[in-house]
């Protein structure tokens, strides 16, 4: 019992710590809040928002904050752990406006939480940027106060599928694998037309419970049914569970390619070699052609991410900083703190950043193209965009034995 309540304490400090503000919060701050999965199953991610975020903060501070009213303002962080529990972060959300009177917020990873939480922010009309949730659900309900920097789910495999059409031998047969979440629901009713439209014939459509961890029964039909391409819309841990099984059970279609997992240092350094031949996508690499007001280009800042956090940056951490770059580009372009004005401004937002041309359609949604990846031996390579193949494909993907 003194040991659970130990536990206990340390938990309550821990996330007492983590719920403070990036330094002490002056009369003349602009707090932004958010809440993060900062413990819990997906905190691996949930991290990169939280790092992104202060880094921003950080360099924009240090040249001089955000110029609002003729006056320079500096930026604060109020961040809570939402313990990976949902709704643990309606709550906390609800507390950084009606409590902590926060100014604007930020974002938390995953499309179910930024279904849920943009509801705060379209309750009390205070105006939310996130780069964490991507399903078209979060932006067909006609709020006005939630705006985002990842692409629709729906289009995630647009390029993989074109990709898939220019491939030699051209694959016939696709299973389409999805969690029951938001996102991953999204991603499979608009990869559905994607792939009848190309020509491809889809012998396996399979909804499973998110977080699961079993896979062998999903593995053992796409073996039986001798399956040429498997795409699956998932977790990262449920992505490598799927690849150490499919080795387990010696399953290896002509390619796989996942929603996310593939773009991680952490997901390449969890499978090590066997990660080797999966297909991703990502809507940013940091090339030096990113030009950013704040930190020269995508390629200064991944240095500068690597630097400071010891990991290198991906796709969600380009995106959370874009995230805070949207606010204050917003402020300034409003000359105002208010919620309604800063709302105004984000609508009619158009400014070049590192993670790219930033500008919110009707719905609050950005438009980005995914560029198809691939592991490759020890690297991570570029495989196919609009423009077609950059790098040829390690394709078709042999089996297990003959690595």
């Amino acid at each position: 019992m003194l040991l659970k309540r130990s536990h206990l304490l340390s938990a309550l400090f821990a996330a007492a710590v983590i719920a403070a503000p990036a330094g002490p919060a002056l009369a003349q701050d602009i707090v932004l809040g958010a809440s993060v999965q900062l413990t819990g199953p997906v905190a691996n991610t949930g991290r990169y928002y939280r790092d992104a975020y202060q880094l921003a903060v950080d360099k924009i501070n240090a040249a001089g904050g955000v110029k609002v009213g003729g006056k320079s303002h500096q930026l604060a962080l109020k961040i809570y752990d939402n313990q990976s529990d949902v709704n643990l972060s309606v709550r906390q959300y609800t507390q950084l406006v009606s409590q902590d009177k926060v100014n604007l917020l930020l974002g938390p990873f995953a499309s179910n939480f930024a279904l849920a939480d943009s509801a705060v922010s379209e309750k009390y009309k205070i105006p939310m940027v996130q780069g964490g949730g991507a399903s078209n659900e979060i932006f067909s309900r006609g709020f006005k106060y939630i705006f985002g920097t990842l692409a629709p789910a729906s289009d995630y495999f647009g390029s993989t599928v074109e990709m898939m059409k220019a491939l030699k031998p051209v694959p016939k047969t696709v299973a389409l694998l999805y969690a029951d979440d938001s996102f991953d629901v999204s991603v499979a009713k608009g990869t559905r037309p994607l792939l009848k439209k190309a020509g491809f014939d889809t012998v396996m459509d399979e909804r499973y419970s998110s977080n699961t961890s079993d896979f062998n029964s999903l593995l053992s039909q796409i073996k039986s049914k001798n399956v040429d391409v498997v795409l699956v819309a998932g977790h990262e841990t449920e992505i490598l569970n799927f690849v150490r099984q499919a080795k387990s059970l010696a399953v290896a279609p002509k390619m796989y390619s996942f929603t996310v997992g593939v773009p991680s240092e952490d997901f390449r350094k969890a499978l090590g070699k066997d990660a080797d031949y999966a297909f991703g996508m990502t809507a940013w690499l940091p090339h030096a052609q990113l030009k950013d007001r704040w930190f020269g280009d995508a390629d200064q800042f991944a240095k500068a991410y690597k630097a400071k956090y010891g990991y290198d940056p991906d796709y969600h951490a380009a995106s959370g900083v874009a995230d805070v770059e949207a606010l204050v580009q917003a402020m300034e372009d409003a000359n105002s703190l208010d919620p309604q004005k800063v709302r105004d401004a984000l609508a009619k937002i158009k400014f070049e950043s590192l993670y790219g041309p930033i500008a919110f359609t009707a719905d609050g949604q950005i438009n980005l193209p995914q560029v198809v990846i691939q592991v490759q031996g020890e690297h991570l390579v570029e495989v196919y965009n609009a423009k077609g193949f950059v790098t040829q494909p390690k394709y078709p993907m042999p089996a297990w034995n003959a690595r």
